[in-house]
This record gives structure tokens, sequence and C-alpha cells, in this order.
């Protein structure tokens, strides 16, 4: 209880004074929307970043209380003068003290949250795998090691804050395509959390894992569990309850259809290590050989001999294969084994393990890598390589570690092994020809026999799509001119030349052809589907693409003659009301070639309205059968309007947004609404496709937990994603102009919803996460004329904490010291006028957004008399996972918006002539270096943009 009770005292609530409003994230729980099991073929389903409630919440947690006056600003009708009397004596009592958001907003967070779904091999059932709620702060309290960019929970001997799920239910997945009645996994006991869910390759077997909740609020070891799924009877791998599975890095895999393989805690593992009371000595890194070593910003570092000790002592496993019969045997020794992959003929096992000497610079994916090859049954049968400790992959994006990597089995192939080798030393900087090769090699050669060249790339090797002997297709890419090609080979046709069959930009989503259709092969690997037609013995793939357009994803499948190169559309996603996927192969379990005749494959649907529903579609009448019925996750927001609007930047380059509107809301009776713009910078080469539409008008409005659209709840138009490309084209770096391409993407998205008549023009605020934190305290800095506050979390503010590269820039802080500091709204607080709410985990472990930079961000502002807060979420990362975090972090917001943005008073107008003004007379700066307009047009950008203003949208003049 002393760690939880120090919760609620380490939650920071600062500087709070009325002005004007900002507006809320949309943070990613921890909970992720994708199931995290091994076996492909498990499907998102909306609303999975939403839990249902908590009941006992408040009878728990004393200090969480319910939303008061101050969150109830401008709602019941109070006047502002009463608000901002009150608001010095609210947050004296309400300081430290975890509090509820508006129960508009509560219940959308609370609602239930939807199965994921996984097929069963042969396609004839489905698993609904069930989920909880948001997880107790509590959960997140737990005692948690962080070694070498992990961060481990000792008791359990698992990454820390892991997910689960609380129950399994079988489906029988009929001829025409109904679902049967559903069955439940049963057989272990009240309360367990589930993982690690896995099908034989059978189907006939499940395996996962168990864990419990133990009295001291501590979780159970792992153990592992098997269920028939005929029967749904679940029952222990293991006779013997002491072996316990280790999920620090792989857990477990099928060998064959009665046989796991599992990494298991060491049956002869000692004692935690006891850290030393008195060290032996100082810490010590030397660089006397002189190596250059640039390293990004990581986090969880190894930091001394005993880290050392304490990630030998939890990553270690032995392996055990267990039978269903109840037989286990050990294999190997134990080590730090990170995977292990049996080959499609079940004969032999690839493993990989890290091993000494560590590092105090990188984390543990860079470590000194061995991987082997042994028989299934334990025995050694080569060393494929040993890999170094690779402090010394440059920052350059597209570098790699020097040797051998992505080391795997040939899909179509019973045991014969393919990997890259890069030929510049892994260095992008590096020009050479070919840049990497890719070698085939069995998993037992002759002696004598050499690695075979399967192809030479003079961009960076991307992956294969194996097909069969006579089919493979190899992607490279460079990012740097965002070149993508992919190429025809024949694996064991010699004679036959590799070509090109797709040359084009990553970027020209327009261009995209989609990619190949995977089946699943008995052997449970994938490989590319042939399709047949019939009277016709062409060679045919599908290929599965979104379907970019000017106006909008409309989603494709085409026939693609992979030798003619000419394709036939064979089917395409509605456009006017519906969004349609094709989300994979139904008939793929089938052996030989499939034919196009009896294609089955797994869609979705969905609206703006309507949740994502799965139905099956059939071939040659492409009849459909619905399999799924969710129903709405919010209800009360059914009717919320949607619509993707195009507007223009000032330099030409094309600019979209997602604009959502709250249900009923008309324009010309209700007037203009205080906005909320959320959006996430990112970096382009071209202009045109800068200006590309991405994503659809026809999507359903996913809410997580901490979305932005639940202000739609509150009547808020939200601006959604605004899309803001900092672009570099040829030779020049994007970040550059950052600043002037931020403002600029921002101007003309205020401006378009200003004229539309849907925002207020000094109620809008604006908002992000992480990087999109970042671009909220540089718009309030540079562009303080467009937003009444705004809401940051998460982010970085200070880019020489990042000196080594950040996002996509791979320049150092000393190869662009300018760059840097311009981007930086650490260096420009002093422009900051605007109040600005800062939001940030306290145990944030992404690189680059230390919490530190919130810190000493807020202590800037504060320095120059700035409106802020600052909250720190006691035991979060980067992303909020606790429901009292996520609550309070809504419940923040709602106030900043309600207080700064729905309540300011201040006379935009006045604030724009103002500025105006000053524009057209001149103004001194800091340095009294004078300022002038320039003539003709107006005032040039590059004359203000040391000065924190940029010219104002036209519509606002």
């Amino acid at each position: 209880m002393m760690r939880l009770h120090k919760v609620y005292h380490r939650l920071t609530l600062l500087s709070l004074s009325p002005s004007s409003p900002p507006p809320p994230p949309p943070l990613t729980s921890s909970l992720s929307l994708f199931t995290s099991v091994r076996t492909p073929g498990h499907l998102r389903t909306h609303h999975s970043k939403r839990f249902k409630s908590i009941c006992t919440m408040t009878s728990r947690f004393p200090n969480l209380v319910p939303l008061n006056s101050i969150a109830a600003e401008n709602v019941g009708g109070r006047s502002n003068d009463s608000v901002s009397s009150a608001s010095t004596e609210d947050e004296e009592a309400l300081a430290g003290k975890y509090q509820l958001p508006p129960p508009e907003i509560k219940n959308i967070v609370d609602a239930p949250p939807l199965p994921a779904l996984s097929f069963s091999p042969q396609r004839d059932k489905i698993l609904f795998l069930k989920r909880r709620s948001l997880p107790p702060l509590a959960e997140l309290a737990r005692p948690e090691e962080k070694l070498a960019g992990m961060r481990i929970d000792g008791k359990c001997n698992t990454r820390s804050r892991m997910s689960f799920y609380t129950g399994i239910g079988i489906h029988q997945l009929m001829p025409d395509g109904i679902l049967g009645p559903e069955r439940e996994i049963h057989g272990y006991p009240d309360g367990a959390k589930i993982n690690f869910v896995t099908w034989s390759l059978d189907g006939r077997h499940l395996a996962f894992s168990i864990r419990f909740d133990e009295e001291d609020n501590s979780s159970s070891k792992l153990r592992v569990w098997v269920a028939n799924v005929e029967t749904g009877q679940a029952r222990p791998l293991f006779q013997s309850p002491n072996v316990y599975l280790n999920a620090v890095f792989d857990t477990v895999v099928w060998v064959d259809n009665s046989t796991l393989l599992v990494c298991a805690i060491p049956s002869s593992r000692g004692d935690l290590p006891k850290k030393p009371l008195v060290p032996s000595g100082p810490k010590i890194q030397s660089n006397e050989q002189k190596n250059v070593i640039q390293v990004r910003t990581f986090q969880d570092l190894l930091k001394d001999e005993y880290d050392e000790d304490l990630f030998d002592y939890y990553a270690t496993s032995q392996l055990v294969l267990a039978s269903l019969d109840g037989t286990t045997k050990e294999i190997g020794n134990p080590a730090v084994y990170t995977s292990m992959d049996p080959s499609p003929d079940q004969k032999y096992l690839l493993v990989s393990s890290i091993h000494r000497p560590y590092s105090f610079t990188v984390p543990c994916g860079r470590f000194p890598k061995k991987v082997e090859v042994w028989t299934t049954d334990g025995k050694f049968v080569r060393e494929v390589c040993d890999l170094p400790l690779a402090e010394d992959i440059p920052i350059a994006i597209s570098s790699v570690r020097k040797g051998m990597r992505n080391i795997n089995w040939r899909a179509d192939k019973p045991s014969t092994l393919y990997w890259a080798e890069t030929q510049d030393g892994g260095d992008a900087k590096v020009e050479v020809s070919p840049r990497d090769i890719i070698y085939t090699q069995p998993a037992e050669p002759l002696e004598g026999e050499q690695p075979e060249i399967l192809h030479k790339l003079d961009l960076r090797y991307g992956g294969i799509s194996w097909c069969d002997d006579s089919l493979a297709l190899v992607y490279e890419s460079w990012y740097k001119t965002r070149r993508t090609r992919t190429w025809v080979i024949s694996p064991c046709s010699k004679d036959v030349s590799p070509r090109i069959l797709f040359d084009r930009s990553s970027e020209d989503v327009y261009s995209d052809p989609g990619s190949p259709m995977l089946r699943r092969t008995p052997a449970g690997t994938y490989v590319i589907a042939k399709i047949k037609k019939e009277n016709d013995e062409g060679t045919y793939i599908l290929l599965n693409g979104s379907g970019a357009t000017s106006e909008g994803n409309i989603p494709f499948l085409d026939l693609f003659d992979i030798n003619a190169g000419s394709k036939e559309r064979i089917w395409e996603s509605e456009k006017e009301k519906y969004y349609e996927t094709v989300v994979s192969l139904m008939s793929d379990y089938e052996e030989g070639d499939l034919l196009l005749d009896r294609l089955k494959l797994l869609t979705s649907k969905e609206s703006k309205t309507e949740n994502t529903q799965y139905s099956i579609k059939k071939w040659p009448e492409k009849k459909v059968c619905q399999i799924t019925n969710f129903p709405h996750p919010y209800p009360q927001l059914a009717s919320l309007q949607k619509e993707m609007i195009k507007y223009q930047r000032n330099d030409g380059v094309q600019l979209t947004a997602t604009l959502y509107l709250p249900p009923g809301y008309d324009p010309s009776k209700d007037g203009p609404l205080p906005c909320l713009f959320w959006s996430y910078p990112g970096e382009f080469k071209s202009k045109d496709a800068a200006g590309q539409v991405r994503g659809s008008p026809n999507e359903f409005a996913g809410i997580g937990p901490t979305s932005a659209l639940l202000w739609l709840a509150r009547r808020f138009a939200i601006l959604s994603g605004p899309t803001i490309p900092i672009i570099g084209e040829g030779d020049k770096e994007a970040n550059d102009r950052y600043v002037e391409q931020l403002v600029a993407s921002a101007e003309a998205a205020v401006e378009e919803v200003i004229r539309r008549g849907v925002a207020h023009p000094n109620k809008i605020a604006v908002g992000g996460h992480s990087y999109g934190a970042f671009m909220t305290a540089n718009l309030l800095a540079h562009a303080p004329h467009l937003f009444c506050c705004g809401i940051a979390r998460s982010g970085a503010y200070n880019r020489t904490l990042t000196p080594f590269g950040f996002q996509n820039e791979d320049r150092t802080l000393w190869e662009a010291t300018g760059t840097y500091v311009e981007m930086s709204p650490f260096m420009s607080a002093n422009k900051i006028k605007k109040p600005i709410l800062l939001i940030h985990g306290e145990e944030d472990n992404n690189s680059g957004t230390l919490t530190m930079q919130s810190d000493r961000f807020f202590n800037a502002l504060k320095g120059h008399g700035a409106l802020c807060r600052l909250v720190i979420l006691p035991f979060e990362s980067h992303g909020y996972a606790a429901r009292e975090s996520i609550l309070h972090v809504l419940w923040e917001t709602d106030r900043w918006l309600q207080k700064h943005c729905v309540s300011n008073s201040s006379d935009a107008s006045a604030e724009l002539d103002a500025c105006k003004d000053e524009v057209s007379k001149g103004v001194t700066d800091s340095d009294n270096q004078a300022v002038v307009a320039s003539g003709g047009g107006g005032p040039e950008l590059a004359d203000f943009e040391h000065e924190g203003f940029y010219p104002l949208p036209r519509s606002l003049l």
C-alpha cells in the first residue's frame, strides 16, 4: 500500500490560471488494437482500445473523485467570473488527486471492449478472444526492472505491463458462412490471465499461458496450458507444477501437431542476484580506441555489472520439448534465447541467442548474437553465425548491422535457410554496388558446400515473398530517395534472369499496385497464392491494394498475370457509403493451385457510422455472408458527421483533413463551434506525394480511450489529422524549413474550418502526442494568432537533448546546429503566450521523449511567465494505460478546453488587427533589429520567421 499511496502524491499539478485553452490528444493504450499472439490471422475490432467500466474503482481508490464545478464550466451556465474566482481555490483542493472527466466522455471510455478474432488453420473455426477493461493503476505500480532497453516484471518473468485475455470462445464456421454457438474453453481457474494463444498446425489444439493475481497484488509466474478445440477442455501442459514459462523473449511454438517447444525458467536457476551495498569501483565507459559510435537516445539501458547479472537472471531460458502425452525433454543448455523457429518439414530448429559482452550504450537487440541450427530433438547441427556487439551502426536511415541478418527458413522449402549480407558495412552513406546480397543454403550443407547467391540488390533489402521454385518476389528500398522496387526471380532457375516488376516512389500511394495475397501451407508457413483460371495456362497472383485515389482509398483486388504484367480487377470496395477491405484468403487450406471460381475471402465492411463487421465472400457469384454483428461501441455518437476536406497551402501543396462534427449539428442554426486541431507532422520528398489523399471518408470513426474524437460528445468540432507535410525536394533537407512549412500547413487548415463556418476563430485549440506535442509547442511559439491554447502530451521540446537524430532526421546536432535549434520550441519558450497544458508519463521509455523534456520545458515557460500546467503521470510510459491515468488526462484536457477555449473571451479580430499593425509598421525584436514589411503583396514569411508570428490566413484579414 505504501507504493500505491505514493501514486497520488507523485501526481504533479502545476501553475493554474485563466486565459485561453488547448485540445486533447489521441494517445495509444498499451493494450494493442491487434492481438499479441504468434499465429497470423488475428483481426482487429474497432473499440478494442476502450474497455468496460470498473465498478469498484471509486471505492477502491478513495482519491478518485467525480468531476467538480471546474470541469463543468460553461455546462451548467456558470459565468466566467465565478469560474475564475474559484479556480485557485479549487486547484488547491484538488491538487494531487485523480479526477473523472464528464460523464459524456467517461461513458465512451468505459464502454465494453470488443473481442479479438483468430481463425483456425483450416478456416473452419474462429476464436473470440475476450478482453478486459482498462487496467487499474495498481498493476502499473508493480515493481519492474529496466534492463537492456526492456522492462521486465520480475515476479512473473515477463515483459512488464503485459495485456491479457480473460476468456476464449470458439465458434464453428458453418459451410453456409453462419457462426455456430459459442463453446467456451474451460478447465482453467477463474480469474486467469491468458496470453500467447496459438493454434496447433492441424487446428485440433490450442496452447496458451495463464497467470493469476496474488494476495500481495503481484502476478504469478506463467504456466503453459493446452486445450482440446472440440471439447473446450483445458489442462496444464506440464505435469509438474514447477515448470514456468519465461516470457521475456520467445515463449511457445508448435513443433508438430502434438509437440511444443517451450522457453522455460531453468529449474537450476538460483536466487536473485543481490546488489552490493558498496560498489567495487566506479562505473567506467571508455573509447580509448577512438571509435566513432553515434546512437539515438535509447532508454532503460544496462548501467553496471549488477544490471548485467540481473539481465542474465531474468532472460536466461531452458528450452523444453513437451508432448501432449505428458513427456518432456530439456534440449540445449540454458542461454538467453531470443527466438526458436522450426523448419517447415519439422526436422530442424533455427535457434537465436544473445550473449556477453553486453553494452551500456545500446539495447539488447544489438548485443552479440548467435544463430544455430539444431535438430528438433535438440542435437546441435551447426553454427550459422556469431555476430559481434553492434554499437557502431550509423544513425543514417537505411543503415543496418554488419554481417548476416534476417536469417529465416524459406517458406516454400522443407529446410532451406536464406539471409542478407550488407556490402557497404551497414553504412547508408557509403556508395557501393551491390549494396546487399541475398544468400540461401540448406540446413545441413554438404562438406565444402558454400552459400548460394540468390540475388544482388543496389538498394536496401526489404524481404522476400516466396511462392515456389519458379517464383518469388524480392523487395528493396532506399529511404533518402523514397525509391522502392519489387523484383521477380525464379529461385531454382538460374537461366531465368531476375526482372523488375514494380519501380516506384514509396510516397506515391496512387501508384501502389498492392501486395500479393498469401496462402497458408500445411506446414504453417505462408506463400504467394497462385490462381488458376479455367482453360488458361497463365500464372496469376492476387494483388490486394488500398486503392488510394484523390477521393480517398477504394480498396481493390486485382488478378495479376505475373508474366504479361496485365491485370484484371475482380473486386473493388463500394465507394458511396461503405469502406471494404480484403482481409485474408479463406480457401487456402486446400492443396494445389487455387481456382478463381472457387475463391473464398474474408472481408471487412464499415461506414462512417457503422462498426466494422466481417464477412465471407465466395466466387463466382461473389455471395456475401456476414459472420459478425458487433454492436456500435458508442451509440451516443452514432450519428456523428464526418467529412474528408481538401484545401491548399500557400505554396500550392494540396492538403487534407478529416472534419468531425457532433451529432445533429447544423452550422446555419448552431453557428461556429469550439474546434480541436489534432495532428502529427510527416516528412516528404515531393510536393505531389505530400498532396496525395490518404485514408477513406467512409471508414468507421474508431475512438480510443484518449482520442480527440471524445470531444464530439462535448460539442466540439474536431479537425483530425490535418496533413502537415514537411517537404525537402531533391537534395534539400525537409527540416531546414520545418517551422515555415508547419505554420503554413496550420494556417491553411484553420482558414478552411473558419471559411466553412464550423469553427469559431478565437476558439481553436491545437494538440498532439509525441511528435504531435512537439508540433503543438512550435505552433504556439510561431503561430500564436491561430490558436487559443494547446495540449502537448509526451513530447520532446529540446532537440539538443537528442543530438544524434530524431524522427527521420539523421543529421547530428553538430552537422545541422541551426536546424536543431530553430526546430526546438524550448528555444522559443519566451514567445509562447497562449496557455499550454503539458502531460507526460513519469516512466516514458520512448527514444527521445524523456520525461525530463516536459520538466525542463515547463520550467522554461514558467521562467517567462507563460500560462502553463504540467501533469506528470506516475508509472505511465509513452502511451498511457491505467484507467485512473487516462480518466485524469481526459479531465485535465476537458478542464483546459472549457477554461481556455470554450470560455475564451479574447477578441480574435482585435488581436489580429494588432498583429497587422505591427506588420505594417515594422517591429523590433529583442536584439533591436528592425523588421520591416515588404512591399507589394504583403510581408514575406522570412521577415517574421524570427519574430514568432507569420502572415495571417486571408479569411482572417
